[in-house]
Parts: structure tokens; sequence; C-alpha cells
């Protein structure tokens, strides 16, 4: 098992209620270890990578209309 942690800058986080919603539309994601987000939209993930990629976790939160925000 290969663990990877890292942080995900996402848009669509204003309030708590938000955080709770990121949290729910993450729940029960295949490999997902641990998901913390904060509201300056920072989701930080440990997740193993042998079960689960980023791109499906980011998907994931995409459908609960949450969206990375790409760095320029």
């Amino acid at each position: 098992m290969a663990v990877v942690n890292e942080t995900i800058q996402v848009s669509g986080i204003r309030c708590e209620k938000c955080v709770m919603r990121l949290a729910k539309t993450l729940e029960g994601a295949e490999g997902l270890e641990f998901a913390n987000a904060n509201l300056m939209g920072q989701v930080m993930l440990s997740y193993d990578d042998e079960r689960t990629t980023r791109d499906a976790l980011v998907e994931q939160m995409a459908r609960g209309g949450f969206r990375e925000q790409a760095f320029v």
C-alpha cells in the first residue's frame, strides 16, 4: 500500500456547511484514508494509490459541486 498525501485547492467552499457537504461527497470513497477541508478551499487528502487515483477523487468532488482550481 502506497499512501499519497496532497493538498488540492478547490472552489465552492464558502462556509462550514460547504465543508460538511464536501465531507459527505467524499464519504466512502474507495481508497480514501483521510480528507479534511478548510474555509480557504484547501482539501488535504490521504489515499491509497493502489485503490484510487487523484483524478477519481477530484471527479467525485466535482460531482458534489467542488471544482479543482488551476494555478497560473
